[in-house]
């Protein structure tokens, strides 16, 4: 992916890419119309609102039951992203992807569940798992409970990148703002991840608490000082480096 402002790569080009993939594994996918509504329809629309269109063009073109739609979707998806990085770069055609289980998928958990794992093996289900968390938030918790156990980074990522109450470009999840507290075992069962991928999304997912709920965060972290680990030493520091900047007591003891 050569350097261009995100957003021109949800273009014809995008449309035309995206067809002959998924023209390989449903040859009824009908390219031309998917090709020229996207075309047509991009106009000067900003990077969410072309992500969207694809999105909605994919639904239309391919009317078969969610679950049949998420086949196609997972088929085509190809190798998974080995890097830490990448996922909006060598993996940003994944986006429409997402964007149609957000929209499309909310009323088929369980397909949904296993699609949003497959995507974000190669780009983020961060988003997309939102709408879940907001309609069901026990079972998605659950879920995102186990992918925090998972053997590949980017769907530990996942479980607590998902949940943060403040994701930045994501609507806020409301109800981690007013209690955070069925995020905290996830993260607890995340605070020594060698990852640094996943350490840097944990200690961001304690900062947004901090941002509403400091006590619960700070009882969280004085928890975590005991016999820390390297690791652990690093998302404490990361979580609380805005109230290190303002020289708050508790924080500076965190760390000492």
């Amino acid at each position: 992916m050569a350097f261009k402002q995100l957003k021109l790569w949800f273009d014809k080009d995008l449309a035309v890419f995206l067809a002959d993939k998924i023209t390989l594994v449903y040859p009824d996918f009908p390219k031309k119309t998917f090709v020229k509504a996207i075309d047509k329809g991009i106009g000067d629309l900003e990077l969410k609102d072309r992500v969207a269109l694809i999105a909605e063009q994919l639904n239309t073109s391919v009317s078969l039951p969610f679950a049949e739609q998420a086949k196609i979707w997972t088929a085509i998806l190809g190798p998974e992203n080995e890097a830490e990085t990448g996922m909006f770069k060598e993996y940003y055609w994944v986006m429409p992807i997402a964007k149609h289980v957000e929209v499309y998928g909310v009323n088929d958990f369980a397909i949904a569940m296993k699609t949003i794992e497959e995507i974000t093996k190669r780009n983020t289900g961060e988003y997309t798992i939102r709408p879940y968390i907001e309609k069901y938030p026990t079972k998605t918790i659950k879920q995102m409970n186990k992918w925090s156990k998972n053997k590949n980074k980017h769907v530990r990522r996942l479980a607590s990148e998902g949940g943060r109450p403040r994701l930045p470009w994501a609507p806020k999840l409301q109800q981690f703002i007013e209690d955070p507290s069925p995020l905290l075992p996830i993260l607890e069962i995340l605070r020594d991840d060698p990852s640094k991928y996943v350490q840097k999304s944990v200690a961001n997912c304690i900062n947004d608490i901090i941002k509403d709920n400091e006590p619960m965060a700070k009882k969280l972290l004085k928890s975590w000082t005991r016999d820390s680990t390297k690791e652990r030493r690093w998302i404490i520091k990361h979580a609380l480096r805005n109230l290190l900047k303002k020289e708050v007591k508790w924080a500076q003891d965190c760390i000492a």
